[in-house]
């Protein structure tokens, strides 16, 4: 299938696929963050925003919020949960706004979905030509350096008369600009089965390397990969938060 097909052909259950992730936990943590960092705004925008579960808690914290995404389907669901906020179908890399945003936010390690380093830089310029001054772009990623690419998660859900197994892994080969996302469904329906795989080519680079990257345009923080405390990257783990304030 394609890279987007997956997540195009599945758009009605995605939050099945993401049952497992502790969205107001996230939401809460990334608040936060920038009442320690930012500058007080409440202008808000969310890259790759999906469906919008992180939008909706934004939201309700008083936010105005946007969100971003390149599946339509998948807008289509996020401006029924959100219906305050505006939506559009737009590349990440290359996007403008129309008035200064306070925070930036984009979840899930949708970062990685810039493909290359240099349509990631598009990214960060992009991010940064959007922000207010002390504005932040926050985000989590994971370094390639250590991924472990015989680790993989899984759960399963029901949804009407049909059960869902999901299962996710990088994948990273040890060398190059590029990493993996592999994704696989598997559905249950009255004894009928059906599955689909797919892999997401998304950008590899260290934590070390997307340090670099970002600190001609932002004061960078980096932390531990948990939203429920605020703790410096140890500099061993493999996931971590990065907040990015505008120079």
């Amino acid at each position: 299938m394609s890279i987007n097909a997956l997540y195009t052909d599945l758009s009605g259950y995605y939050d099945l696929m993401c049952a497992d992730i502790d969205y107001p936990a996230q939401s809460h943590g990334v608040r936060r963050l920038h009442q320690l960092f930012g500058n007080g705004g409440t202008q808000h925008l969310d890259l790759a925003c999906g469906t919008g579960p992180h939008l909706r808690h934004f939201i309700d914290y008083g936010y105005q919020c946007q969100g971003l995404d390149i599946n339509q389907p998948m807008l289509d669901v996020a401006e029924k949960r959100c219906p305050e906020a505006l939506f559009s179908l737009g590349d990440m890399c290359a996007f403008q706004v129309e008035q200064p945003l306070d925070l930036i936010t984009c979840f899930l390690y949708s970062i990685h979905y810039s493909a290359g380093i240099e349509n990631l830089k598009g990214c960060v310029l992009s991010a940064h030509d959007a922000l207010a001054e002390e504005g932040v772009f926050c985000f989590n990623a994971v370094d390639k350096t250590r991924i472990n690419n015989n680790l993989f998660v899984s759960h399963t859900a029901r949804h009407d008369d049909s059960e869902f197994t999901f299962r996710s892994g990088w994948q990273y080969s040890g060398q190059g600009e590029q990493q993996s996302l592999r994704l696989s469904i598997d559905k249950i329906t009255q004894g009928v089965s059906q599955s689909w795989q797919d892999e997401h080519p998304m950008v590899a680079l260290s934590f070390l390397e997307l340090e670099k990257l970002l600190e001609p345009l932002f004061e960078v923080h980096i932390f531990e990969h948990d939203y429920e405390r605020i703790a410096p990257w140890d500099g061993e783990s493999g996931n971590a938060l990065f907040v990015c304030i505008k120079r």
